[in-house]
C-alpha cells in the first residue's frame, strides 16, 4: 500500500501543498496529522504500526516526517524493520532503491533537513511569543529619550556621544527618527 504522510507545519498549516505534490502518485492514501505537535503523532505512530512489508510511505519533506534527526534516524529503522520504504519527493530520496547516494549527497540532505528543523521551531516560536503578546527584537527605546535626543540634536549644543551618553540613544536611532 502507499500512505502519504502529512502534518501542519507554520508554511502549509491546512496541509495542502503537502496533499497537493502527493496526490500525483497512484492510489496513494493520505494519513493526515491534525496538529504539528511533535509529541503524540498519533497517526504517524498508527501508520508505521500497520505498515506491511512492501509498503511505502511517501512524505513531501523529510520534515514532515520527523522533527530532529534522532527522530528520524528511529522512523527510517522502524520503516525497514517492517520491510516498507520511506520515499521524500523534495529529496529525492528512496530508501527501496539497492543503489547508495553519494556521501556528498547524503550529507547536503541532512543539513537541509536540519535547517528545515531549525525554522520551522523558530517560526513556531516567534508565532507562540506573538500570541502571548511579546514582540521579537530589541526593546524600544522610551519616546522621552528619543524627543530628549532631538531636542539636544536641534539646538546644536551638544556632540552626537554627549546625545548618546545623556539619553542613551544611538546614532542611528537618532538619525532615524529624525527621517520621520
Amino acid at each position: 500500500m502507499y500512505f502519504g504522510y502529512v502534518r501542519p507545519t507554520h508554511d502549509d498549516q491546512n496541509v495542502s501543498t503537502q496533499i497537493q505534490r502527493l496526490s500525483t502518485i497512484e492510489d496513494i492514501h493520505i494519513v493526515e496529522e491534525k496538529h504539528d505537535s511533535a509529541k503524540k503523532r498519533i497517526a504517524l505512530d498508527q501508520m508505521i504500526e500497520n505498515l506491511q512489508i512492501g509498503d511505502r510511505i511517501y512524505v513531501y519533506k523529510l520534515y514532515h516526517l520527523a522533527d530532529s534527526s534522532r527522530h528520524l534516524i528511529d522512523l527510517l529503522g522502524e520503516v525497514e524493520q517492517k520491510g516498507a520504504s520511506l520515499i521524500s519527493l523534495h529529496e529525492n530520496i528512496d530508501t527501496s532503491k539497492e543503489e547508495g547516494y553519494s556521501f556528498n549527497e547524503i550529507v547536503r540532505h541532512l543539513v537541509q533537513f536540519q535547517s528545515d528543523v531549525i525554522s520551522e521551531k523558530t517560526k513556531s516560536g516567534l508565532n507562540e511569543a506573538q500570541k502571548k503578546g511579546n514582540i521579537a527584537g530589541r526593546p524600544r527605546k522610551p519616546d522621552e529619550n528619543v524627543q530628549k535626543a532631538i531636542v539636544m540634536y536641534d539646538s546644536k549644543n551638544y556632540t552626537l556621544a554627549e546625545i548618546k551618553e545623556a539619553t542613551g540613544i544611538s546614532k542611528s536611532t537618532l538619525y532615524r527618527n529624525l527621517e520621520n
